[in-house]
Order: structure tokens, then C-alpha cells, then sequence
């Protein structure tokens, strides 16, 4: 088995700042890169904040030029990311929650959100997924939050061969034990690793638990953040082990 390095980026979003989380995308992903990180995943609509009342007007189409400086970022530190974003697809007037693949080789992949939690209605339509992404020799499978309450979701990612089950989130404290708990269970029943990519703080109006992070295939918790901030949580598994650390990440204001 090869080695392979993940990380889930928790980090904070201004509200509907994209200038400004563009920004912050970029200096975690640059810390990532100095760390050996192969695939970054950022929380739920990261670039953004959850803040369903301004989507409509935030929507971009994934291939808007607004997003290069991310994508040739990926691409010159040589690791790819998963970054979250209201979208419209080309032809289309419906607003979906977004998890774009930024390729280390100048790609992007489109996920939408599948399954959206009670009150989303109100701003966004239901998605339709998106392919596995090849990391390596690895298959991921994407997540967005309520996508992975449905068991059927993590049950298809198995099915398709899924190395890898990765979710950015958006889960408060009240919620953390309940989710954290089936993400841990899909780990070990489908024999796959799973992260978890939380916000750093308050968002939408939402106070994120934080405490991002990943299981490995059998379902051990490998590393997970101690609570709320920036962080950076990193898995490394090397000859069939997992080892985790976090690694702080500081933003300029």
C-alpha cells in the first residue's frame, strides 16, 4: 500500500467575503503543501461561510476566473484541494452547495451536495454528486455534511471501490458525538478511512464544534483537533499505518 498524506483544513470563513477566503484558502494550502500534503479538504461552502440568505447572489459557475488563483495554486505546490462554494451550472438558474477538486495537475472536478439538511431548501436545490477522485493510487469519495447522514451515501462511495471517504461539514457541539460517531462506523463497516473537515468557528450564524478529524480504515480515530481554531489536521498512512498530527496555521488579518 502507498503512502499517502491528507488533511482536513479547519479554518474560518468571513461571511460572503470571497476575496478574503480566497486569501485564507491560500495560506492554508501553502501549509499543507510545506507538510507533504497530497489532498486538502476544506469545510463546507469555505469560501463563502454558510450563509444561505447571500447564495443566490455568491453563486459562481465552477470555471468562473475568480477561482484561478486557486487552481494555480494547487497546481504550482503540486497538491489538490476541495474547496466549498455556492454554484450554478452552466445553464442553469439553480444554486447548489459545491465542493470543487482544484487538481494538483490543473483539473477541477465538480461535487454537489446530494442531500441537504432542514432550512437549505430555502436557498439551495438538491445536487447530484460527482465522480470519485483519484489521488495516487487512492480513490476518494466526496461528502458534503448531510450527505453522510444517509447511509446509502457511504455505501455507494464503498461500492465504487472508495479508499477514502471525505466530507467537509458544517457540525456544532450539540451534534459532534452523534456524527462523529457515524462517520466513525462507516470507517470500520466499509473498511475505508474517513475525514472530516469542520469550520473553525461561528458561521451562518452556527458555532462549529471543530474537532476535524480522520479515521483510518478499521475505524480508529487517528487525529482529531482539540476543539474550535485554525488548524491543520494531518494523516500520513505509510506501509498500511496512520499517523496524525495537527499543525497550526496562521493567517494575516
Amino acid at each position: 500500500m502507498s503512502t499517502f498524506t491528507i488533511a482536513a483544513a479547519q479554518s474560518f470563513s468571513v461571511a460572503g467575503d470571497l476575496a478574503a477566503n480566497i486569501t485564507r484558502h491560500l495560506r492554508f494550502m501553502a501549509t499543507a503543501a510545506e507538510q507533504g500534503v497530497e489532498l486538502l479538504v476544506f469545510p463546507e461552502l469555505s469560501l463563502t461561510g454558510y450563509e444561505g440568505q447571500m447564495a443566490a447572489d455568491l453563486a459562481i459557475d465552477p470555471q468562473d476566473p475568480v477561482l484561478h488563483p486557486l487552481r494555480d495554486c494547487a497546481r504550482e505546490l503540486g497538491l489538490s484541494a476541495v474547496v466549498g462554494m455556492p454554484i450554478r451550472q452552466k445553464g442553469s438558474t439553480q444554486v447548489l452547495i459545491g465542493a470543487l477538486t482544484l487538481g494538483k495537475d490543473g483539473s477541477l472536478e465538480v461535487y454537489s451536495k446530494q442531500h441537504l439538511h432542514s432550512g437549505e431548501e430555502l436557498f439551495y436545490a438538491p445536487g447530484t454528486g460527482g465522480s470519485t477522485l483519484r489521488i495516487g493510487r487512492d480513490t476518494v469519495a466526496l461528502a458534503v455534511c448531510a450527505d453522510f447522514s444517509h447511509s446509502s451515501h457511504a455505501a455507494e462511495a464503498a461500492g465504487v471501490g472508495a479508499d477514502l471517504y471525505a466530507a467537509g461539514v458544517l457540525i456544532g457541539e450539540k451534534g459532534y458525538d452523534v456524527d462523529s460517531a457515524i462517520l466513525q462506523g462507516y470507517a470500520q463497516s466499509h473498511s475505508m478511512a474517513v475525514l472530516m473537515a469542520n469550520h473553525a468557528g461561528l458561521t451562518g450564524g452556527w458555532q462549529s464544534a471543530g474537532r476535524s478529524a480522520v479515521w483510518s480504515e478499521n475505524g480508529a480515530l487517528v487525529i482529531a483537533a482539540p476543539g474550535p481554531g485554525e488548524l491543520l489536521v494531518i494523516a500520513r498512512r505509510d506501509a498500511g499505518e496512520w499517523i496524525g498530527r495537527t499543525v497550526p496555521v496562521t493567517v494575516g488579518q
